[in-house]
C-alpha cells in the first residue's frame, strides 16, 4: 500500500477506510475489531470518522473496539472532524455549524473520550461555516496541536477562498482538504480547488468516490453514461468497475486519497487492487468526459 506523506509527522494509506455508516453495519464489537484488522492486513490503516456521524455513535463504536483491543489503536491513523451540530427546536432537529474556539476545543476532547484515545492523527473542520473566523478557529486547532491532542490539522469541503483564508491563519499548517469527487461530481475541479491543492502539494482525501452508490443506478442518465464507459475500461483491464474508479482518482497528480465507506472487505480489496491498475492517459479523459458534465476543449 502506498503511503501519502502529509508532513514529517504523518503519512496516510492512500486508500482510507471510512466509518460514516458504521452504525448501520450491525457489527458487534468483536466483529468490528475483526473487520478493522482485515483492513489493516490489506494495508488500509487510515480510519476516518466524525463526531456528527450517527450523532457521535460511530465514534463511540470505534472507541469500544479500541478499548477492547488496545493494541489496535497503535496500528492505525485516526481521523475525525468537528463543526456540525444539531439543536432541537419546536420538536424538530435543526442542523447548524459552530467553529468557535471553545466549541472546537471541547468537541476534540469529547471525541477523544468517545474514541478511547489520547490523540487524533488528523483533525478536520467538517464544513464551510458562513460564520467561520479563521483566526479563532485556527487558534483552537493550533492550541490542540500544541497540547498534543492532535498531530495535524485540515479541513473538509472548503472552497479555495476559505481554504486559503484558514491556511493563512494557521501559517500554512493545513495538510488536507477532504472533498467530494467522483465521475459525476466535479465541483472542486470547476472551483479551482484541485489546481490550488496540486500546485501547493496538498493531498486531498476524497469522499463518496462512487457517488454513494449512485454511480450504479441505471435510472440516472449522467451516472449511466459514466458507468457505461467505466465498465468498458474495466473490461480492457480485466477488473471490476469500482476498481477503475479508484484507479482514476489516484491517477491525478494531486495524489488523492479515496475513502472506502463499505463494511464489506471485498470492496476494500477492490480499491486496493486499483493500486496495480495502469490506466492509459486517454482513459482518464474518457471517464472525465463520460457523464457529459465536463468538456474537453
Amino acid at each position: 500500500m502506498t503511503k501519502i506523506k502529509l508532513t514529517d509527522n504523518l503519512s496516510l494509506s492512500q486508500i482510507i477506510r471510512g466509518f460514516w455508516r458504521l452504525d448501520t453495519w450491525e457489527l458487534s464489537t468483536d466483529e468490528l475489531i475483526d473487520n478493522m484488522k482485515s483492513s489493516i492486513d490489506l494495508g488500509v490503516t487510515s480510519f476516518d470518522t466524525a463526531e456528527i456521524y450517527a450523532d457521535t455513535l460511530c465514534e463511540s463504536q470505534i472507541g469500544e473496539a479500541f478499548a477492547k483491543d488496545p493494541a489496535l489503536r497503535g496500528k492505525v491513523e485516526l481521523i475525525s472532524k468537528t463543526g456540525i451540530y444539531k439543536q432541537e427546536i419546536n420538536g424538530e432537529s435543526f442542523g447548524y455549524y459552530n467553529t468557535t474556539y471553545d466549541r472546537i476545543v471541547r468537541s476534540c476532547k469529547e471525541s477523544l473520550q468517545r474514541l478511547h484515545t489520547d490523540y487524533l492523527d488528523l483533525y478536520l473542520i467538517h464544513r464551510e461555516d458562513p460564520l467561520l473566523d479563521p483566526w479563532e478557529a485556527g487558534r483552537a486547532m493550533l492550541d490542540l496541536k500544541k497540547e498534543g491532542l492532535i498531530k495535524e490539522i485540515g479541513v473538509s469541503n472548503f472552497d479555495p477562498f476559505k481554504f486559503d483564508a484558514m491556511n493563512k491563519a494557521v501559517d500554512g499548517a493545513l495538510v488536507t482538504n477532504q472533498i467530494e469527487w467522483n465521475p459525476v461530481c466535479f465541483e472542486h475541479f470547476n472551483s479551482g480547488m484541485m489546481d490550488y491543492l496540486t500546485v501547493n502539494k496538498i493531498h486531498p482525501m476524497i469522499w463518496s468516490p462512487l457517488a454513494g452508490g449512485r454511480l450504479f443506478q441505471e435510472d440516472d442518465l449522467q451516472c449511466k453514461k459514466a458507468m457505461d464507459k467505466i465498465k468498458e475500461i474495466a473490461e480492457r483491464h480485466n477488473c471490476e468497475p469500482d476498481t477503475i474508479v479508484y484507479a482514476w482518482i489516484m491517477y491525478h497528480p494531486v495524489q488523492a486519497m479515496p475513502i472506502v465507506g463499505s463494511r464489506k472487505v471485498e470492496r476494500i480489496e477492490s480499491a486496493v487492487k486499483a493500486m496495480d491498475v495502469k490506466l492509459e492517459h486517454y482513459e482518464w479523459y474518457e471517464i472525465y468526459a463520460a457523464s457529459g458534465q465536463q468538456q474537453i476543449r
